[in-house]
């Protein structure tokens, strides 16, 4: 078994390792409402929309987290404001400004004599690159998204399920968006500088894609997402080492993988259906109340 262990003996290894299952862990968090929700295509257009800010930030000699938390805001900001027209459905504003963004990133860093490395860096990272300082910062991002899911989990399922019942209920599904966009924010920006872009949005959705068909309540969804993402990062790492791949890309490949043998397997077996109004039980509440939310 010397083979399964000897590259984690490698200090840089060591370091994606854990670096990656920090990430794997908070996109877990973040990445089952994003599914629950239907939000895949705002998750992927928010990942690729930070390019402006990061490009500015590069070229002007500034904080490139702080460039992409910028740029992130302002197109979770754009979503919401341009979502508010009845003309337009979510999906079109969602592509107009993801196309936007990213021409404008795109523009900006064409300026730059190094283009093809920085968009390389900006899409794929370098996850062999994690440094201890980024530990830090992804177990603190971890703490912070686990507290907002923690406080958000009531108004977040109440949200992800029936947004009139939300309001019913007096749980604000205005601001619960908004929190949620921001546990979606925290998740990208402080995780793209790591892994990329694409492993990034890889082990948002296909973690708990992967899980749902299996599932029945949100937090094994969660769980399940958690244990698939860091095994996907184990695996994808070992098979890097050995196979002389890119270790980000090789990552979301095996995140991948896991989704489609998941889903095959419950095609063949009739899996269970995807969590309901009616099949989900009670969430926790705080009092005596009647009325019901799924959990």
């Amino acid at each position: 078994m010397e083979w399964l262990v000897a590259p984690f003996e490698v200090g840089f290894v060591q370091r994606a390792l854990w670096g990656g299952v920090l990430v794997a862990l908070i996109c877990a968090l973040a990445g089952t409402w994003v599914v629950l929700r239907g939000m895949a295509f705002l998750g992927d257009a928010m990942s690729h929309g930070m390019l402006p800010g990061i490009a500015l930030a590069s070229l002007l000699g500034g904080n490139l987290l702080a460039g992409a938390a910028v740029s992130a805001v302002a197109m979770a900001a754009g979503v919401t404001m341009v979502g508010r027209s009845p003309r337009l459905s979510q999906d079109t504003s969602i592509g107009l400004l993801f196309v936007g963004m990213l021409s404008l990133g795109v523009i900006v860093v064409s300026r730059s004599q190094s283009f093809a490395v920085d968009l390389t860096g900006f899409l794929f990272g370098d996850v062999l690159a994690v440094r201890r300082d980024d530990l830090v910062l992804l177990g603190i991002a971890l703490a912070l998204a686990l507290t907002v899911s923690v406080l958000g989990y009531r108004p977040f399922v109440a949200l992800a399920f029936d947004e009139r019942k939300a309001h019913t209920l007096g749980l604000r599904p205005k601001a619960a968006h908004a929190a949620l966009l921001g546990l979606l924010t925290l998740a990208i920006v402080t995780s793209f500088h790591i892994v990329g872009t694409l492993l990034v949005f890889g082990l948002l959705i296909a973690p708990p894609a992967t899980v749902l068909p299996w599932a029945r309540r949100i937090p094994v969804i969660m769980t399940g997402a958690a244990v698939l993402g860091s095994a996907a990062v184990f695996l994808g790492l070992l098979v890097s080492w050995y196979a002389g791949t890119a270790a980000g890309a090789t990552v979301s490949a095996v995140a991948v993988l896991q989704f489609l043998l998941s889903h095959l397997a419950a095609g063949c077996r009739g899996g269970r259906p995807r969590p309901t109004r009616r099949a989900s039980t009670l969430i926790a509440r705080p009092g005596p109340r009647t009325d019901k939310v799924p959990s």
